[in-house]
């Protein structure tokens, strides 16, 4: 529900669970990973004048630095004026591309056309892994130092190109990928839980955990760490045929963060699921992002799922879609959203259903 702060202005309280009768009012902010291309200022202005809550700052472009970040207040201070400028608040951070190069093999190209000259380096591979790593730890600090406790992001994988299936893949070369994870990121969970903030690696091809029995494992292996959990991007998740909702009930207690991004099947007998090398837009292939509400994502379930387990933190437009103008797209997402966040809460019938399907 929301209340008010005695000067008139409305605050998010936190989420009611289905017997309170209450509904949550969580903050819709925009993901600036997929605008890193525009200046930070003209970001949170677009935003703010379509009415977003804040934004998930993304850790590239001029939009978080977060060395500056974590050692210099004048840059925080210069940070949160923007956002305050434009009537924007952040609860969330993103170090998606940096993340990445953590637990990776290979280390090519494709990363460093994506990550910090500072970072890629001479472009040794367990450099780059090892430069990434400190990187991240340094994104728990900024993330500290901006008053914000979630950093959602990647963790790349040692085992990711063994998918396939073929040539045979013996279990011990899975054992050792999820063996290299804990191993990589141990230090860098430490530095989170020393500075009180949390991570929440985003379940997506190509990472550690891209589906619901390899998201069980990587939990398995930091079960005792709560520092470590999940961003929920449902649109990850469908065109794999698997139940958005059901990974919410699975994972309640490790849903740090929610994304909002949308994705659609194009199976007609000639496109693949595995998308055929060809890029984002392309319509032979046999899925692809499209702006929220014109996919697959059962999003009225998801939101009544959110609304269960009693999910009160920022809803996240990820704007990822190649056919459609962002500047069309970026206002559309938001009042998608907001009309999903009048959703009542569930009755007690839902709530006993849902209590039986897990």
């Amino acid at each position: 529900m929301t209340t008010t702060d005695g000067t008139g202005e409305t605050e998010v309280s936190s989420a009611s669970r289905p017997d309170g009768g209450a509904r949550s009012t969580r903050p819709v902010t925009l993901f600036t990973g997929q605008w890193a291309d525009l200046p930070f200022e003209e970001v949170a202005r677009l935003a703010g004048e379509w009415g977003y809550d804040g934004l998930e700052i993304a850790c590239w472009g001029d939009h978080l630095d977060v060395r500056r970040a974590a050692t210099d207040p004048e840059y925080v201070a210069d940070r949160k004026a923007v956002l305050e400028r434009n009537g924007l608040q952040v609860w969330t951070i993103a170090n998606h591309l940096t993340g990445q190069a953590v637990c990776d093999d290979p280390i090519d190209q494709r990363h460093e056309d994506i990550l910090a000259p500072h970072v890629w380096g001479d472009g040794d591979p367990e450099g780059v892994r090892q430069r990434a790593a400190e990187e991240l730890q340094w994104t728990a600090r900024a993330a500290r130092a901006l008053g914000v406790d979630t950093v959602t992001g990647f963790s790349g994988s040692s085992i990711w190109k063994t998918v396939a299936g073929f040539p045979p893949v013996p279990a011990s070369m899975i054992d050792a990928g999820y063996q290299d994870f804990h191993d990589r990121w141990s230090p860098i969970l430490d530095v989170f839980e020393e500075v009180g903030v949390r991570f929440a690696l985003e379940v997506h091809p190509s990472e550690i955990a891209y589906d619901y029995w390899t998201a069980r494992r990587a939990l398995d292996v930091f079960a005792d760490r709560p520092s470590f959990g999940f961003n929920f991007d449902p649109s990850h998740f469908v065109w794999q045929d698997l139940d958005p909702a059901a990974f919410l009930l699975d994972f309640a207690d490790r849903v740090y963060h929610v994304h909002c991004k949308e994705s659609v099947k194009q199976l007609d007998g000639r496109n693949g699921r595995l998308g055929s090398h060809l890029p984002w837009g392309d319509p032979r292939r046999g899925w692809d992002f499209v702006s929220a509400g014109h996919g697959d994502v059962p999003w009225e379930r998801v939101f009544r799922v959110l609304n269960h387990i009693g999910y009160d933190g920022p809803t996240s437009v990820e704007w990822e879609d190649a056919g459609m103008d962002r500047l069309v797209g970026g206002p559309e997402a938001l009042a998608f959203v907001r009309r999903l966040g009048t959703i009542a809460p569930p009755d007690a019938a839902f709530d006993a259903a849902f209590s039986r399907s897990r």
